[in-house]
């Protein structure tokens, strides 16, 4: 029986995320149904992150066992000609017994695209957020810093959270104004909780609008209070960037 890790990139756009769920699209669905029409085994793929719906990923890793004797290169090849346009397995390769996608990974970083702009973006609806108002990134990415350090982050999550304990340990955030009018918020933690990076970036907007400043987005964080914090962001301006194991 082989471990094998995949490295996946998708386009999140109509999917219901990462996860398999009853009666609904998922990648993990797509990627296990030609993974048995190519081993003729039953495969289950395990993810390093649950992406929402919407979500994209440049570096989604995933894991799963197989006894089928299909060379990697074969396999990675017949996977990227049957599986839809908009996913793609980059790497596909063996891996230690005990490698397993989520609980080996050691952090992960995600970035968040907002169009800023008064007039709404067309060919990068499907991977940003349009706001409209101008916003100081001077002020979001001082807010933004904030964030490194271990902090409980009850005030960024959804009310339904899948872990029991809300406290993370940020390494990385801030905020960098690209070309084109686009911000870019990066984060790099040990983990995340449900919507955390959306509501984070949410709350940063109210930040760059002038509704908060860096010290109320401080309080914010230290009341663990989501009624105090922003809305959460919608989910197309999100990307899984990578998955560090060392």
């Amino acid at each position: 029986m082989k471990n094998l890790r995949m490295i996946i990139e998708y386009d999140g756009t109509g999917y219901y995320g990462w996860q398999r769920q009853r009666g609904d699209i998922t990648i993990q669905q797509v990627l296990e149904e030609i993974l048995q029409k190519i081993t003729g085994e039953k495969v289950t793929l395990h993810g390093s992150s649950r992406t929402d719906a919407g979500v994209h990923a440049l570096q989604q890793v995933a894991h799963f066992r197989t006894s089928s004797r299909i060379p990697e290169r074969n396999l990675l090849m017949g996977l990227n000609s049957l599986i839809p346009g908009n996913i793609v397995v980059r790497d596909l390769a063996e891996v230690s017994d005990d490698f397993h996608a989520r609980y080996s990974a050691k952090s992960k970083t995600y970035f968040y695209r907002i169009y800023n702009s008064p007039v709404r973006a067309a060919l990068q609806r499907n991977y940003c957020w349009c706001v409209f108002r101008l916003l100081d990134a001077g002020r979001m990415g001082e807010a933004a810093s904030v964030l490194t350090g271990v902090h409980d982050f009850t005030a960024f999550c959804s009310a339904r959270r899948e872990t029991k304990s809300p406290v993370r340990e940020v390494y990385t955030a801030r905020v960098e104004r690209e070309e084109g009018s686009f911000l870019k918020f990066t984060i790099e933690a040990n983990g995340f909780l449900r919507h955390m990076v959306r509501t984070i970036v949410g709350t940063l907007v109210e930040v760059g609008k002038g509704r908060f400043t860096p010290m109320d987005f401080r309080e914010i964080l230290e009341s663990r209070d989501r009624a105090r914090a922003g809305v959460t962001a919608p989910p197309q301006g999100l990307f899984l960037a990578g998955v560090k194991y060392e």
